[in-house]
């Protein structure tokens, strides 16, 4: 190669470098002409919907997010989304004993009396799963509206149903009759009666009729707050329920957290 061909070979590289710099410097510039153009379309947005949130009709628009349930509660925060793998505590820690437990819901206290001579094994559950914030931040997953059975299901932190505290324990203080009257704090099951009752529980806001043969174990009984339920349930069934009359509530409910002591003679 003659000394005439290296350099023109000199200048097709420097050439092609110079091209790739032009090109990053102009594509350098149309990017910043178009966040500048998307910025000022963002302001405009904006301004356009703060005066639409402060002077717009109450007539026509869509109104803003509520930060409210349908009951009128604060939003519940999310479910934590865990169960737990925990052992099955000693009813004797129950046995005898009455124990007062508040559940601080996002729509208020409700207020229970829980029963350790009836049914020492589920209270001395009650009694542990608070201790451990088992129920922390767990949505109570089921409302049921029919003629019936008027049943308001927690007591699960997945959120799902599903959740168990990783033991069971058998029914005890079934009524015999399967009736539940308004106010009663009942365990729910799975249809092992001998070992699938766990941390899931329902309160009974309305007369309710559970033929069950083994039943369900009754635990305690509301003493404040049972209105709070009266709201979630007149709320209705959330869309997209197994039917119209149970599924999740309307209007979401949450158990914040639990507190149990023993109620003094």
């Amino acid at each position: 190669m003659t000394k005439e061909q290296e350099r023109a070979r000199a200048r097709r590289r420097y050439a092609k470098v110079q091209a790739k710099q032009a090109k990053r410097q102009a594509d350098r510039a149309r990017n910043v002409r178009v966040a500048a153009a998307a910025g000022t379309v963002l302001v405009v947005v904006g301004l356009l919907a703060f005066l639409g949130t402060r002077f717009g009709g109450d007539d026509e628009g869509t109104p803003a997010a509520s930060s409210t349930t349908a009951a009128g509660c604060p939003a519940p925060p999310a479910a934590l989304g865990t169960g737990a793998e925990l052992e099955l505590p000693d009813k004797k820690a129950a046995e005898g004993k009455t124990f007062l437990a508040t559940l601080t819901t996002n729509c208020g206290d409700i207020e229970l009396t829980l029963d350790g001579t009836k049914a020492p094994q589920a209270a001395a559950v009650f009694l542990e799963l608070a201790r451990q914030n088992y129920w922390q931040d767990s949505p109570c997953h089921r409302l049921t509206a029919s003629e019936g059975l008027k049943v308001l299901q927690c007591g699960d932190p997945t959120g799902s149903g599903q959740g168990d505290p990783g033991f069971g324990y058998g029914v005890e203080n079934a009524p015999k009759d399967g009736a539940y009257p308004r106010g009663t704090i009942a365990m729910a099951r799975t249809q092992d009666a001998k070992a699938g009752t766990g941390g899931q529980f329902f309160i009974v806001y309305g007369d309710s009729s559970l033929p069950d043969p083994d039943g369900y174990t009754v635990v305690g009984t509301v003493t404040a707050g049972l209105d709070i339920v009266d709201r979630i349930a007149a709320a209705g069934i959330a869309p997209g329920g197994s039917s119209p009359t149970d599924g999740a509530p309307a209007a979401p409910i949450s158990i914040l957290r639990v507190a149990v002591t023993e109620k003094k003679a």
